[in-house]
């Protein structure tokens, strides 16, 4: 058998001390998390694609000349090297940066110098058949709206929260996009708070068929179908009430940024948020109390479940009494002696339980 010489001490620890080598990060390019990417000078698009980097230097080029130009660009769920990549172009604060990665972030609005950053959660109604079948009734996304003079960055978590369309509508309405940068904000706000409403309503059916189980006389009630819908309703009113208040400060605290015409479009969204956020404080309530409606009938079914067990027991003690009583085979027992013993136990067993069980139906125990 050949023999092995162990290392040398010197050897031995520097093959221990060897540094494992570093494995490069492969950076995805931010093309890839680039949904779109625009130009627009005086309210139109300008042909042609763009970087990121190249249409902020055209917007300058253009702004330089005196004319209106802003770069919209629209991102998808961007890594952390793709986002610092647009962060170090548009000068973005780190902080919110950091937010845009992570998301999972309560609708927000702050301010960074001249940029703001308005963080919005988007919801989603999911279609079922009925509550019953359903295990997701909303499911929630987020968007962070980057707001400068020269550019709008926006950053989508979720599927269902695309702006393709807000885009369209907005470029067929030139004179709204001239409005500038904040008036993209305002159509995305305006989007994202009109998909309240909608979903409210949807929710809204599903609300009406619970409480017409829940106090129907036929229909058996289910108390997990009205807590899967207040927990959706809960975590809907944590989407859609933080918003009210961000933007007010957003209307109120930010009127050196927005002009007057924003404003006043920035007023409409503000009701039409109000109006949803007290819908959905309703439908809480709502089913607050059909939860306590629930719980009370349930309460009352057991009751009623109760006293017919009861009755039956008490039917069933007296047979099983006598029988006991006679079944004791004491020797001094006179009835045992005597032919119409038996019968007559007989008798007195369905007679009494007849009986009881006459009374029991004219009290509603049977």
């Amino acid at each position: 058998m050949p023999s092995f010489r162990a290392l040398p001490p010197s050897l031995l620890g520097a093959a221990r001390t060897r540094p494992v080598p570093d494995v490069k990060r492969i950076h995805v390019p931010v093309a890839r998390a680039m949904v779109d990417c625009a130009v627009y000078v005086d309210g139109s698009r300008l042909p042609g694609k763009f970087t990121h980097a190249a249409a902020l230097d055209r917007v300058r080029e253009i702004r330089a000349d005196g004319q209106s130009a802003f770069v919209w660009i629209g991102l998808h769920e961007p890594d952390e090297h793709q986002m610092q990549s647009v962060a170090e172009v548009f000068g973005l604060h780190p902080l919110a940066v950091e937010d845009a990665v992570h998301a999972h972030q309560r609708p927000k609005l702050e301010r960074y110098d001249n940029t703001l950053f308005l963080v919005l959660k988007t919801v989603n109604y999911v279609p079922h058949e009925s509550v019953a079948l359903a295990r997701e009734i909303v499911e929630t996304g987020e968007i962070m709206v980057f707001v400068g003079p020269e550019f709008v960055v926006t950053v989508r978590h979720g599927e269902h929260s695309g702006l393709a369309g807000v885009r369209r509508r907005l470029e067929e309405q030139p004179e709204q996009l001239a409005l500038g940068p904040y008036a993209v904000m305002h159509a995305i706000a305006d989007h994202v708070v009109d998909s309240y409403l909608d979903v409210t309503r949807l929710m809204e059916c599903d609300i009406d068929a619970i409480e017409e189980d829940t106090f129907s006389p036929t229909a058996k009630t289910n108390v997990e179908q009205i807590y899967l819908l207040k927990r959706e309703v809960v975590e809907l009113r944590r989407a859609v009430s933080p918003l009210s208040v961000e933007l007010g400060r957003l209307h109120s605290d930010n009127k050196d940024l927005l002009s007057k015409e924003v404003l006043r479009y920035m007023r409409d969204v503000i009701d039409h948020q109000t109006h949803a956020a007290d819908q959905i404080a309703s439908y809480d309530e709502m089913l607050s109390s059909l939860v306590q409606a629930a719980l009370a009938r349930v309460g009352m079914q057991q009751n009623t479940d109760m006293r017919k067990i009861s009755a039956w027991v008490a039917i069933a003690a007296v047979p099983t009494m006598i029988a006991g009583i006679y079944g004791m085979n004491f020797e001094h027992m006179p009835e045992l002696h005597e032919t119409w013993g038996y019968p007559a136990v007989l008798l007195l067993m369905v007679a009494v339980c007849g009986f009881l069980y006459r009374n029991f139906r004219r009290n509603h125990w049977l």
